[in-house]
Order: C-alpha cells, then sequence, then structure tokens
C-alpha cells in the first residue's frame, strides 16, 4: 500500500541573478514499511526534500500526498496538527526538552495535542528504546546515544504515518551510530514503521530496503 507520494516537487529559493534550484521536479512514491534512505552530497537537495516531504516547508510547485492526503492543500495551522499527528521528525542534535524526563519528552506529542498517554504503550516503547532504567532521567543526564533513542520514541508515540530521520548518526559516535541504525530496523520490521533517513553515509544507507540518491536537485539513481 503506498503511504506517500511524491509528483514533480520543486523547491526554488530567489530570482533572477540569485535564483537557486534546491529541488527539481522530484517524483517517487514509497510503501507503507518501507525503509528508504535518501543520500547526496551537500547542497543536493536531500535535507530540503526531507522538509518538503514533512510539512515543515512549502515547495515552488508539486504535490505530497502523505496517506491519501495532498497536505499543501491544508492551511498552516492544518498543517501543523497534521504533521504532529502523521509524521515523525528525527533531528541530527535531539531537540529533547531538557527540563522534561525521558517519558515526558516522548510523550510530548501527545501533550501538544491534548490526547492520553496509553501507559501500556508508553512502557513498550521505552522497552524498544532500551531506555528502562532511564526513563526519569534528564537529557543531561544521558549520552548521546541515549538521548537520540528519546528523540526516537517521541517520533514512534504517536503512530505516525512515517519517521523523516535527518541524519540520524551524525553526531554520534560508530558504535552509537550503529546501535541507532539497529534500532530503526527493529522498529520497521517489529512495527510496519515506513522510515525515510537522511545521510551521508552508504554503509548505513545500505541497510535500508531502497536508496534514493540526489544530485544537484535532482534524483540520479535508485537501488
Amino acid at each position: 500500500m503506498e503511504i506517500l507520494r511524491v509528483e514533480n516537487l520543486s523547491k526554488v529559493y530567489g530570482k533572477d541573478s540569485t535564483k537557486v534550484i534546491a529541488l527539481d521536479n522530484v517524483s517517487f512514491s514509497v510503501q507503507k514499511g518501507e525503509f528508504v534512505a535518501i543520500v547526496g552530497a551537500s547542497g543536493s537537495g536531500k535535507s530540503t526534500l526531507l522538509h518538503l516531504i514533512g510539512g515543515v516547508d512549502r515547495p515552488s510547485s508539486g504535490n505530497v500526498y502523505i496517506d491519501g492526503k495532498d497536505i499543501y492543500k491544508y492551511n498552516d495551522d492544518e498543517l501543523a496538527i497534521f504533521r504532529r499527528r502523521k509524521v515523525g521528525l528525527i533531528y541530527q542534535f535531539y531537540n529533547l526538552i531538557p527540563i522534561l524526563n525521558v517519558e515526558e519528552n516522548i510523550t510530548l506529542p501527545l501533550d501538544l495535542d491534548n490526547q492520553n498517554v496509553e501507559i501500556q504503550k508508553l512502557n513498550e516503547l521505552i522497552q524498544l528504546l532500551g531506555l528502562e532504567t532511564r526513563k526519569k532521567h534528564l537529557p543531561n543526564e544521558l549520552s548521546g546515544g541515549q538521548q537520540q533513542r528519546v528523540s526516537i520514541g517521541r517520533a514512534m508515540i504517536t503512530n505516525p504515518a512515517i519517521i523523516l530521520a535527518d541524519e540520524p548518526t551524525g553526531n554520534l559516535d560508530s558504535k552509537s551510530s550503529y546501535e541507532i541504525v539497529e534500532l530503526l530496523k527493529k522498529s520497521n520490521k517489529e512495527y510496519n514503521q515506513t522510515i525515510i533517513m537522511i545521510t551521508h553515509n552508504m554503509e548505513i544507507a545500505k541497510t535500508a530496503d531502497r536508496i534514493i540518491k540526489l544530485e544537484d536537485g535532482k534524483i540520479k539513481k535508485e537501488d
């Protein structure tokens, strides 16, 4: 079942002599439960693409369909709600709230949406993340790898249609990077979670089901 469709997506910044084409007529689709890696050199358009898929920015032209919904037909408020409920975002630098503990950081999207927390589901997720003994710890009491696990839990807690991971291992050592990739693969297999991951590391990219290579804002190759 198709969970994501990107049609003729373009993003242009500036005009005339300052015009920059960050993304140039990109189209592809992703099936539910796929793990897709997007790779490319710096400036290839991969972060721009991820932000457009996630509704963080709006395209110059083209469409993004998530779960059958054309996300750019929503106004900004509607899009923010859709993004919070349907898209899980994982960043390189964790973006945890320093005064909230592990449990509170994970459940933050539910709290912002005035939804009840299912304790059993939360505990199962914390167990999957390997954070059972860290539930009440603050971010500054955690290692980098543990903080990234919390950010993954925060992305998963709403049962999103897709998880978008922007260089999720970029700020970690090799051991922690391997553990984070294994955790993403586990959530992909055990929860049938659809994941789209940006990475510059080809060894990490090879763990995905499919690799999309961007070059100068266009899809150069798919493996």
